[in-house]
Parts: C-alpha cells; structure tokens; sequence
C-alpha cells in the first residue's frame, strides 16, 4: 500500500484530495490541525505519531524530525542495502509528501506584529520533509502547491503512478519555495539586525506575473513582487480598467510613483520612458495637472500620469483631451472614472497610499557578473546647506527652489530642472556633461525661462552652465556645490545677480 504524509497550513482542497487518494487504494499520514481535520471528515487516518512512536513535543516544534519519517522518504528505492535497512529497522516508505509551510510571509506583513509570533512561524519540520521528498524525486511525490492536486490524482488514476517529469517538476518547485522562504527569514533577520549588505545575500520576489516582452518584442519578461509589505509601490496597485501592463509600463510608472513621493501638496508628475517630463504643484488636482501638461505638451503624449489626490471630473476630462497610456491616483470620483473609461486603450491604476515612502528599501542594479546595492536616496537637503551668493533668493524664489531640487531628484544625470510658479518648464536629462543639459531645458523652456529657477543634479564643473543661464535670464540656482572651481562660478553668479544655494547633497541617479 502507497503512504502519504499530509500535514498542511492551508487546507483549501485537502479533504478532496485525501479523499481521492484513500479511494486509489493509498493509506493517510498526518499531523496536527491536518490530522483533527482529516479524522473529523470522517476519513481513516493514521497519526504521525503512530508511525515515530514518539509523541508531538514542545508544542508541536518537533514531530516529523524523526527517522521513521526521513527514513522512509530518503531511502533509494533502487539501493538494495537502502530497502534492506529500511526492512531491518521496521520503517515504512512514505511515498508521497503534501505540506505547505507555516505563514512566515503573512505572518511578517500583520501590521504591529510582534518578534516572537514572527518567530514561531518558522517552519523547521516541514522544509526538511519537503526537501528530503524532493531530492529523492525519483521515488518520492512531493506537493507544495494545491495548484497540482488535479495533476497528480489525474496521473495517479491514468497510469497508478506519477511521471519522472511531473515528480521532478514537483521537486524544482519545492526548492523555489524553500529558498523563497528561507530568503524571507534570512532578510527579516537582516533588517533587524540593521545589517544591510551581509556577506551572503539572498534576495526575496514571488512572481505576479508574466509579460508579452520586455523593453523590445524579442525579449522575454515577467514581474516579480517585492516580500514584504511595500506601501506605496506599484506592487499594491489596483487595476480598474485596460489591458494589462507592460515591461516599459510598469518601469515608466513605477518611476512616476517615486517621483510623486517627493511632493506633500497636489502634484501631478508626467512621464515618458522613465524620465519626467512635467512636474506641477498647486492649490488644486487640476490646477497641478495644467501645469505639469504645459511643461512639455508634446512629450507628455502616450506617457504616464501620477497624481497623489483623488482625480475628480475635471481633470478627467482634462487628461481625455490627449492620449495617455497610464493613469495612477489614490482614488477616482465615480463621474471621473466613467469619463476616463471612454477611452479603451488608457490603464487606469488605484494605488491608495501612493504616497507612502519606504525609507529602508534598498536600490538594486543589476550589472554584469554581479548586483549593486544602494541605500536609497532619502536626503533632500544636507545639514549645511547655505546661500553662497550676494543676492538671496526671494521667498518664492526659495519655493521654486525646493520644487525643482525634488524634481532633479527624478531626473537621469546629467540631469537639471526649470521651474517657474511651481512647474517644471525645462528639463535636461541623460547627457554626458552638464552644459548640454542646460542647454537642452533652456531650449525646451523658450520664452518662460525668463525669471525661472534651476537645480542641477550635480554640481557645476565650469563656469560656462552659468553663463548659459544668465543669458536665458534664470534668476536663482540651486545645486550641490563641490567642485574645485565653486570660487569662479559663485562669482559668475553675483556677475549676472543670480542667488545660489548649496545643498551639500547631490542627486545623481544612473
């Protein structure tokens, strides 16, 4: 007679499934909260103590740990002096393992959950029954996933056994599932610990889906989720309407997301292939959407739109007059969401805590032969931040300031910002020296550059950015500071009357 051992935290489908099994002639090991609900169904089941002649101890930590339980899932079935220990020791085969682990992910992400209940949600038994089921694949049917219930009893009843193929493919899934889960408690250990780059590091995503292709047609992609909470990022995202999202989708939006999260008031951030290209704040949703439309109103066609106030009827049918690929808000009035529905092809996105910042997520760059990783970029001004000029800013000046130094935050270096009544009205981003940026949002700004602000994501090398500036007519400027030559282009600055402020931070972002 076949054994299986089935001892599961989440119970959805196992009665079917025992059920099928008893029926094919198999006899029913189990433990726990499994056992009590097999027993009460009314099947026949053996308790695993009855087969380790040891009872439960310790509150259940130890049970299986047993070698009348490992024994009987390890020995190789075709190793003669394995079967005849096995037969000398009295241990019975177990020819199948079902069992998914206690809730350490869901257990981590209770709001005010405490250590020791994290802590008793380690699973110890059920990895190494898992594990040692699945490197004897050959012999042993290990399920962690009710998703292949119907797969096995449909082999069970075709052909009496499961295929080679279906029990490998059983056992990649158990090890995916134990290095998933062991990475959530290495991680969890980590992040109180406050140890942010330990010498091994194991890195924690479930997939949440596949996608059509990549960046281009020919690339195969897929979306992995973040463990762990994540308030306000895309991986909380609701979709209310529109085909799903893209490789270039879900990378523009995400982008769109961090950069709303600098602002306080109504904002809305416009941008095109992971680059703002508008950025307005104001009294009001529509006021910040008019804005952040009229700072570059060709690029801002098929680009994305975040917005971190409910987005009512009026800027609906405002973001209706072009054509948007993405739309992403905390919530939407009733009327607004109709209007915006008109159009099939926009996607439409809550996200109720987009504005939530996450200060101990990490940055992770992927390059060849390796990752880097970064702590994120928090700081917005430095301690010893100070007006180096012998004019200051006005208060507006200063408003505008802080408005473009969050905004160059987003931008891609060499990167600067223009900014005016508290809208970008210029961006340069992406180029290998800083004039050319300049040059590129002075050319998009036109004629509003005169009486503009702006901040440069590094600091200036030369005196010639400034030049370039006076001539446009910028009336203040924020950057950095640190170069060797911060002597002649703070005196280029009082030469044409313009205030600077050094941040002592800078904003790179590759």
């Amino acid at each position: 007679m076949k054994r299986a051992l089935i001892s599961v935290y989440k119970k959805d489908g196992i009665v079917e499934f025992a059920v099928q099994l008893i029926q094919l002639g198999w006899e029913i090991i189990s433990t726990g909260g499994t056992y009590r609900l097999l027993k009460e169904s009314g099947l026949k089941v053996l308790e695993v103590e009855d087969i380790t002649r040891f009872p439960e101890i310790l509150d259940g930590r130890v049970k299986t740990l047993n070698p009348y339980i490992h024994g009987g899932l390890l020995y190789n079935r075709a190793d003669r002096s394995h079967v005849q220990t096995i037969e000398k020791m009295g241990i019975g085969p177990i020819d199948m393992v079902v069992n998914n682990l206690y809730p350490f992910e869901d257990t981590l992400e209770k709001p005010n959950v405490k250590h020791g209940e994290i802590i008793e949600n380690i699973d110890i038994g059920g990895p190494s029954m898992i594990r040692a089921a699945a490197k004897n694949y050959e012999g042993v049917t290990v399920i962690v996933d009710p998703r292949d219930y119907d797969l096995v009893l449909g082999e069970l009843k075709s052909r009496g056994e499961t295929e080679l193929s279906t029990r490998r493919y059983l056992a990649r899934k158990v090890f995916n599932h134990t290095a998933y889960y062991d990475a959530l408690i290495s991680n969890y250990f980590n992040q109180i610990e406050g140890e942010n780059f330990p010498d091994q590091l194991t890195l924690a995503y479930k997939s949440k889906e596949e996608l059509r292709y990549g960046e281009n047609p020919h690339q195969l992609a897929a979306f992995y989720k973040e463990a762990g909470r994540g308030e306000g990022s895309l991986k909380g995202a609701k979709q209310l309407h529109g085909k799903a999202l893209s490789f270039n989708n879900i990378n523009d939006t995400s982008g769109a997301i961090m950069a709303l999260k600098e602002y306080e008031e109504a904002t809305v951030v416009a941008v095109k292939h992971a680059n703002p290209c508008g950025i307005g704040s104001g009294d009001s949703l529509k006021e910040a959407y008019v804005k952040a439309y009229e700072a570059d109103k060709v690029s801002i066609f098929g680009g994305i739109i975040a917005a971190n106030r409910e987005i009512d009827e009026e800027v609906a049918k405002k973001i209706n007059e072009i054509f948007i690929e993405i739309v992403v808000a905390p919530s939407y009035s009733k009327k607004a969401l109709d209007i915006l529905m008109e159009k099939k092809d926009i996607r439409i996105l809550a996200l109720e805590d987009i504005g939530v910042k996450d200060h101990r997520a990490l940055d992770i760059k992927k390059v060849a032969g390796g990752i880097l990783i970064q702590g994120g970029d928090h700081i917005l001004l430095g301690e010893d931040y100070e007006i180096v000029t012998k004019k200051e800013p006005s208060e507006e000046e200063i408003q505008d300031l802080i408005f473009a130094w969050k905004a160059v935050k987003s931008v891609k270096s060499n990167g600067v910002v223009l900014a005016k009544n508290k809208a970008s009205i210029g961006i340069g981003q992406g180029e290998v020296n800083r004039v050319w940026a300049v040059e590129n949002a002075i050319s998009r700004a036109g004629s509003r550059v005169k009486g503009a602000v702006l901040a440069s994501d590094g600091f200036f090398p030369f005196k010639d950015s400034i030049e370039l500036l006076a001539r446009a007519g910028v009336s203040a400027i924020i950057q950095p500071g640190g170069s060797k030559r911060d002597g002649e282009v703070i005196e280029e600055a009082d030469r044409n009357n313009i205030s600077m402020i050094f941040t002592g931070v800078r904003h790179f972002k590759h």
